[in-house]
């Protein structure tokens, strides 16, 4: 008995070749299905492979007749045959070069794309100059409150600043000190002070010497908010500074000259040495070879680069120069509007590895009056290049002589001239010492 499945059965394999059988005969010629395909619709009248164009129905399928497939009218081509699968001639899919779906990329934008630049590079300034502008802001140091300076002679035409040059020695390591020669006495006095007058005459810059005989006024103290009377006392102007700080300065000047005073800045030894490392070094053209052992300053005569240290001791030198203090105040002016000159320059303007070392250098150094803003610090150091580059004037205070005490003596006949051309805001006249 056989229990293989019909089929596969040796009585009923037959003689079929192929299906192991043990005949020798190859199993008769079958009929097969075909599929006569008709020819191929052209690219303009189908998608992929002979698909209905967009949009079309659902091709017709091919169906049985007879033992072979019915063609569907029109014909029908897989595309096996000729290798046009899904695609057109050379197997590129629909959109290809010489067909009639192809697009040609547009050309570039090019307005538009400008555009876009010039929108992004705008935006991108705007926000670092807004950046810029907020973080040197809150740098400042506004720790002068000129509201309490009393009895205060009225506002003339153009912009008066006291700029002030002090021995402070805060922020120094015992290192600083050394390096720049600056001792360690406590507290700090003025060094040096000028009047930088802006308008619409060119600036113009007076020193202040340190030994200027001078009253003190009547006024109210700083921290303790006490009025203290005139007594008549003369003094040097930088004790009027040693006894009440900025206050009882910007009080005493105003008081001896009659001028107002709108702002106050200040900087101390080592700000001043930061900044002028911070812009490279400032190019100056030595009068004479200055050595003095005091300041530090060894130098030779002609034009050089000054670095921090060299230019703190250059402007600080005295007894190389005669031991006058007049002749000191003329370099401070002239390393002062050439520092301002150097950091006014594009080089350091648009070099922000340069500028933003250097304006944190300065911003906290510099010590200013409360209503101080950025725009008048900017006017400050443009007025000073002025004076550098020739569009002003810089002069010492006009000296009579001595006074009894030995201090310098203002002229009070040019004092007089003098102030009331900086109130009117006219063309200087009057020569200093």
């Amino acid at each position: 008995m056989n229990n293989w499945p019909e089929g596969w059965s040796d009585d009923n394999r037959g003689s079929r070749y192929g299906r192991g059988s043990a005949s020798a005969q190859p199993e008769s010629a079958r009929v097969m299905r075909q599929v006569r395909r008709g020819p191929a619709p052209s690219p303009g009248q189908a998608g992929y492979g002979g698909a209905p164009p967009y949009g079309g129905g659902v091709p017709q399928q091919p169906s049985y007749v007879n033992g072979g497939y019915a063609e569907p009218p029109g014909g029908y081509d897989s595309g096996y045959n000729t290798g046009q699968v899904y695609g057109s001639p050379g197997g590129r899919g629909p959109g290809g070069p010489g067909d009639d779906l192809y697009e040609p990329r547009p050309a570039p934008n090019w307005r538009r794309r400008i555009k876009v630049t010039a929108i992004t590079v705008v935006t991108v300034l705007v926000v670092t100059s807004v950046a810029t502008y907020f973080w040197a802001d809150s740098k400042l140091n506004r720790d002068v409150d000129l509201s309490k300076v009393i009895d205060r002679p009225e506002a003339g035409e153009g912009t008066n600043y006291l700029i002030v040059g002090s021995d402070s020695r805060a922020g120094l390591s015992a290192e600083d000190k050394k390096r720049l020669r600056t001792g360690s006495a406590e507290g700090k006095r003025t060094d040096s002070m000028m009047i930088l007058h802006t308008g619409s005459n060119g600036p113009t810059l007076i020193s202040l010497p340190r030994d200027s005989n001078v009253t003190i006024p009547s006024y109210k103290g700083s921290d303790s908010g006490k009025l203290y009377q005139a007594t008549g006392r003369q003094t040097k102007l930088n004790a009027a500074y040693a006894e009440d700080g900025p206050e009882l300065l910007v009080r005493t000047v105003e008081a001896n000259t009659g001028l107002h005073i709108d702002h106050y800045v200040e900087i101390g030894f080592g700000g001043f040495a930061n900044i002028v490392d911070a812009v490279g070094g400032v190019e100056m053209d030595i009068p004479q070879d200055i050595k003095d052992t005091k300041s530090g300053a060894d130098l030779k005569k002609g034009k050089q680069t000054l670095n921090g240290e060299q230019a703190l001791a250059f402007v600080r030198t005295r007894y190389a120069l005669r031991g006058s203090d007049l002749d000191r105040t003329k370099n401070q002016q002239k390393f002062l509007s050439a520092l301002a000159n150097q950091v006014a320059t594009p080089s350091t303007i648009l070099n922000p590895f340069k500028l933003y070392p250097t304006m944190g250098a300065g911003l906290d150094s510099l010590v200013v009056d409360k209503d101080m803003g950025l725009f008048d610090l900017a006017s400050m150091f443009w007025a000073m290049k002025g004076v550098s580059g020739g569009e002003g004037k810089s002069m010492n205070m006009p000296i009579s002589g001595n006074s009894p005490n030995g201090n310098l003596q203002w002229d009070s006949v040019k004092l007089k001239t003098l102030v009331s051309q900086l109130k009117n805001d006219e063309t200087v006249t009057v020569s200093g010492n």
